[in-house]
């Protein structure tokens, strides 16, 4: 185990042990899309982003192959960040509303963001032993974040990796995984909260699944728990 969330970004960030999403993510980088095709993409795999002494954790999905794959920032440059970024900062948790770039000046306070997978996947669709390889990374981090209190699952596969890697620590006595929803709020143990947030992907955010006061509603329910 990585003893700390800096050395533990260098481990993700050397990470092979998933072929198809090696070759996936530096074919991505190598040609590039028109709109970003004078920038230099990161290609690699994305280690979290944030406070290491939060007590608030999101969990998403990957990396988008021109979002953090090219920024290699956590739901950085791509429309996603901007509306999670706008929540954060809405929210008292970001210094600023817009997520550009590693060198933007953007600061998180009380929060950590991850993710289940760290490689851009094809279609954005992680397989399950991708998952599975890169399950060790936010276990280490949910023992490295040691002021921990509530865990945001973006969509049900953030959702249910929380949960996962909860129970594999030991940390939950619940013996079934809970059924995900938006706005759902789950106790793990006597200190612990599970909070259930579609994610804020253009599939769901076009299409308003997602909405604006849906989401910033996550963000002003995990205010009022941490002051409990």
């Amino acid at each position: 185990m990585s003893k700390s969330i800096a050395s533990l970004h260098q481990t993700i960030i050397g990470c092979t042990a998933c072929p198809r999403l090696v070759q996936w993510r530096e074919q991505v980088a190598h040609d590039r899309t028109k709109r970003f095709a004078d920038q230099e993409y990161w290609g690699k795999p994305v280690p979290g982003f944030g406070d290491p002494d939060s007590e608030v954790l999101l969990v998403g999905l990957a990396p988008a192959a021109h979002g953090a794959n090219r920024t290699g920032r956590m739901f950085t440059g791509d429309e996603s960040g901007k509306w999670l970024y706008r929540a954060l900062h809405k929210a008292g948790y970001a210094n600023q509303l817009d997520s550009l770039s590693r060198t933007d000046g953007l600061l998180l306070k009380n929060c950590y963001i991850t993710a289940a997978c760290r490689c851009a996947p094809p279609q954005n669709k992680p397989l399950p032993e991708e998952l599975i390889n890169c399950r060790p990374f936010i276990l280490q981090e949910l023992q490295l974040l040691k002021n921990l209190r509530v865990i945001i699952g973006l969509g049900k596969i953030g959702f249910t990796t929380a949960f996962d890697c909860m129970k594999e620590l030991g940390w939950t006595d619940r013996h079934s995984r809970p059924q995900f929803s938006h706005g759902t709020v789950v106790h793990l143990n006597d200190r612990q909260l599970l909070i259930g947030s579609y994610h804020p992907s253009q599939q769901n955010t076009f299409t308003g699944v997602l909405t604006a006061p849906m989401f910033n509603s996550i963000f002003i329910k995990t205010n009022r728990l941490l002051l409990k």
